[in-house]
């Protein structure tokens, strides 16, 4: 079987290899353009891409596949690439580029994507770091018949994993980010044997989990502690939650933290306490208490060593 892959972070990257390592013929790969990264800025290619090349794939990085839009030579171009490709399937993961139909329709089984979250929840750009900070419980990999709709085509195979109640977005993506490449190599196995069948997604149930905005990093102390701390790891590492800390000419980076049930009268934003077992803020509902913190163009440090070198101001 001849197997397409259009995919651009280290997520989709773990499934590329997963698909290479299982010997199937993958004729081209569609990836982002590089970006800049790092601190010089220095244009660097996609984890996909690094993937790709090493294993001597072709590679193709169109801004749009919109045959209509602004980058239509490009479109058509790896419209073009991708027919010469004669795939059997294109397998989706975390592409970044809306597919129009011509891309749907182009494989003779279609498009397979890998999206993670249990459908019909969490249809969208950021369903990891939603349902963390949701206080989901479980959440999982749907392989799905892509449509031209977000996220709402057949489901295909669903695989479960749950939540722990102190994971992070970066551990939960790469827990899920495994879990993706053994779904779609069981997808593609049923696909061949003619056992993979579609279930349309149900109607009820449906939420969508918006793109992460590096606006939504600073902390809301009127809000309960369990719900700071489940957006502080839904939030590790990007875009990040921030919070003002007495002293402190700009805001800190807060990496890890845990909610208390200890009640206070102190006024949402207050610290309680401050010693090496953490800084205690008081919240809506509960004390939040800082565990890991980074100030701005310092290293990230347990509370412990921070506040060696920090003075809660009189």
């Amino acid at each position: 079987m001849r197997i397409a892959f259009a995919g651009t972070p280290e997520f989709a990257r773990v499934a590329l290899d997963a698909i290479v390592a299982q010997g199937y013929e993958v004729p081209l790969v569609l990836t982002q353009p590089d970006r800049p990264s790092g601190r010089g800025l220095k244009l660097t290619p996609s984890p996909v891409k690094q993937a790709a090349i090493a294993a001597g794939i072709p590679v193709i990085q169109p801004r749009s596949l919109r045959l209509d839009g602004k980058y239509a030579e490009e479109a058509k171009a790896a419209q073009d690439a991708l027919a010469q490709a004669r795939p059997d399937l294109l397998v989706v993961a975390a592409y970044g580029l809306i597919l129009p139909s011509w891309t749907l329709t182009l494989p003779k089984h279609g498009c397979f994507n890998i999206h993670a979250s249990l459908l019909p929840r969490w249809r969208g750009a950021a369903p990891i770091q939603r349902a963390i900070e949701a206080g989901d419980t479980e959440t999982g990999i749907t392989i799905m018949q892509m449509d031209e709709g977000l996220d709402t085509g057949d489901m295909l195979l669903i695989r479960r994993l749950p939540i722990d109640s102190r994971q992070t977005a970066a551990q939960l993506h790469d827990a899920l980010a495994a879990l993706g490449a053994d779904a779609i190599l069981e997808a593609i196995r049923q696909l061949q044997a003619g056992t993979l069948s579609a279930t349309p997604q149900p109607e009820e149930g449906v939420t969508y989990a918006a793109k992460l905005d590096k606006r939504e990093a600073p902390l809301d102390f009127s809000q309960p502690a369990t719900t700071l701390a489940r957006r502080i790891r839904a939030f590790n590492p990007v875009p990040g939650a921030t919070a003002r800390l007495p002293g402190m000419e700009d805001p800190v980076k807060i990496w890890d933290a845990c909610a208390l049930s200890s009640n206070t009268s102190a006024a949402p934003g207050q610290i309680t306490s401050v010693s090496p077992e953490g800084i205690d803020i008081a919240t809506g509902q509960g004390i939040l208490r800082l565990l890991n913190v980074q100030k701005a163009g310092g290293k990230r440090l347990p509370v412990s060593t921070f506040v060696q070198g920090w003075t809660l101001p009189d």
